[in-house]
């Protein structure tokens, strides 16, 4: 397999350590924007000295499809491997198809509120742009593997292993997303892009149920205090868009699917905030600088004033722990239960030098592409990680030495 590997932020710089230490590959290419961040996720994985390396970099322009498709070409790739944000996906998403490569990303494609009742029905949904085009990459004989990372991705997994092996019968499947960890030196330090978390958490919240569909609701709605494991302990969550709700009900028969994620009241109030004047705006703003005017977005000026995450790992403490928790019955009994993934950012930091929450992103797509690579998973289309089995992708994450868990609630 030969890998195109398209962002070298820091999951994308995750992903190469995690994937230099697996042999299911024959290259892979890092490309980004920033050509110096691409040499240096591959410097960190190469021995000077050594000829023949498996990696090598590229400058590349994410929303270029043509230039993305050439250098697809150029390299002879098998697959592109998508780790940039989700304005991206698209682009990257069609450039694979015309260069007659297979695609993963762990982001989908971007949602749009409904025009007139945005908390009551959906407009454009996440993931939409993508399966509309299911057609064209199932004719063409690619794969499509969409929303491979942690969540969506493993909690997806997850849900197919609890339909599959736990249940009989599934009445509520939630993902449940929480952490302990803190920043030392930052009063407000997101641990993942503010770009995304901006996104995702200031658009209407998605919830699915069997007999209503898909339908939405206002941002941070239905608060509920949620125990998580491994000592991270009670926190409370609220409903935040994400991809699992869009997902899950595509594959796994469930009446209701949720996801909600720890913000923590801190965290909600500076999501509001920034909302309230307008900096989560991606539109550009004209901007009078020395140099004449300036187009400029927003949120792109919020995120470049925040700290890299990426570059936070040796100034954070704790961990983070994703999940799927499902409520139904087996064997005639009721049953509830949590599957969860936990990562404690100071093994990550020591093990791979990468935080938390990037690793643990960054593990999944990886292991699902060497699932791919050996045949283990195999379809065409447009496909969500709920479309294949369980079973080969827990038990390869346990042989990446990051093991999985379930709690009987």
């Amino acid at each position: 397999m030969r890998i195109l590997l398209v962002g070298a932020g820091g999951v994308g710089s995750a992903i190469t350590r995690i994937a230099a230490r697996r042999d299911y590959f024959e290259h892979m290419v890092v490309a980004d924007h920033d050509l110096r961040r691409a040499e240096a996720a591959v410097a960190a994985v190469t021995t000077p000295g050594t000829a023949g390396s498996r990696f090598g970099s590229a400058r590349v322009d994410a929303g270029d499809r043509a230039a993305v498709a050439a250098l697809l070409r150029e390299h002879r790739c098998d697959v592109l491997l998508n780790a940039t944000d989700p304005r991206f996906v698209l682009p990257l998403f069609e450039a694979a198809h015309d260069a007659g490569a297979h695609y993963l990303d762990m982001a989908m494609s971007l949602s749009h509120p409904h025009p007139e009742r945005p908390y009551e029905l959906c407009g454009v949904k996440l993931g939409d742009d993508q399966f509309a085009r299911a057609g064209d990459y199932r004719e063409s004989g690619l794969l499509a593997l969409v929303g491979m990372g942690v969540e969506p991705g493993l909690s997806d997994v997850f849900a197919r292993y609890a339909a599959d092996e736990l249940f009989d019968e599934i009445e509520e499947i939630g993902i449940r997303d929480g952490a302990n960890l803190t920043v030392d030196g930052y009063d407000f330090a997101p641990s993942f892009s503010i770009w995304t978390t901006i996104e995702e958490c200031l658009n209407p919240p998605v919830i699915y149920e069997k007999e209503r569909g898909w339908f939405t609701t206002a941002p941070f709605s239905e608060p509920e205090v949620f125990d998580f494991p491994e000592g991270i302990g009670p926190v409370e969550c609220v409903n935040v868009e994400h991809e699992e709700v869009l997902l899950v009900p595509r594959w796994v028969d469930a009446g209701r699917v949720t996801f909600k994620y720890g913000l923590g009241e801190d965290f909600i109030d500076k999501l509001r905030t920034l909302h309230d004047l307008g900096l989560d705006r991606t539109a550009p703003l004209t901007v009078a600088t020395d140099r004449g005017p300036a187009a400029v977005s927003p949120r792109d000026v919020v995120a470049a004033a925040l700290p890299d995450p990426a570059g936070l790992g040796d100034r954070m403490h704790g961990r983070t722990c994703a999940g799927t928790w499902v409520k139904g019955a087996k064997d005639g009994r009721p049953r509830e239960v949590y599957l969860y993934h936990v990562v404690d950012n100071q093994w990550s930091m020591r093990e791979y030098g990468s935080q938390a929450v990037v690793w643990q992103t960054a593990v999944n797509p990886v292991v699902a592409l060497e699932l791919v690579a050996t045949g283990a998973w195999t379809g065409t289309g447009v496909l969500g990680p709920e479309a294949f089995p369980a079973r080969p992708f827990l038990d390869l994450l346990s042989e990446y030495g990051s093991p999985w868990g379930m709690r009987e609630q």
